[in-house]
């Protein structure tokens, strides 16, 4: 696993006992890495993806979410999430009470009140601020 996301996973597991990862994509290595921790995971996508075991994927859009499939979640979290995404996720987030943090591909500023966190490995974790 890199850096980067052994990062994210250490931080994420400070904070979190359950978490959504939006657009899981063909990156795993987070969520099985929280599995590890004892995080309970969920992963979402809007095409069908291999997860690792003991992690649930559920067919999802988060620009028109199954707000069933987030709540009770402690974060909902994404990875290189697109500027486009970024309200949408933290207005699922923030419709079930779950904080809301992730990252860019590093030249896309973010489109949401956050703050930001520089975590070991180069990346920046963004925290919303405002309802997340």
């Amino acid at each position: 696993m890199s850096k980067p996301d052994e990062a994210l996973a250490d931080r994420l597991a400070t904070v979190a006992a359950s978490a959504v990862e939006v657009g899981i994509g063909n990156r795993p290595t987070v969520a099985a890495a929280l599995r590890d921790r004892g995080v309970a995971v969920t992963a979402t996508d809007i095409e069908r993806r291999p997860v690792p075991e003991d992690v649930e994927f559920v067919l999802d859009d988060v620009t028109d979410p199954e707000t069933a499939v987030y709540e009770g979640t402690d974060v909902v979290y994404a990875r290189n999430l697109p500027p486009e995404l970024h309200r949408p996720v933290r207005s699922v987030a923030r419709t079930v009470g779950a904080a809301c943090w992730f990252t860019t591909l590093g030249g896309d500023p973010p489109v949401v009140p956050v703050d930001p966190e520089s975590l070991p490995g180069g990346v920046t974790l963004y925290r919303v601020t405002d309802g997340g």
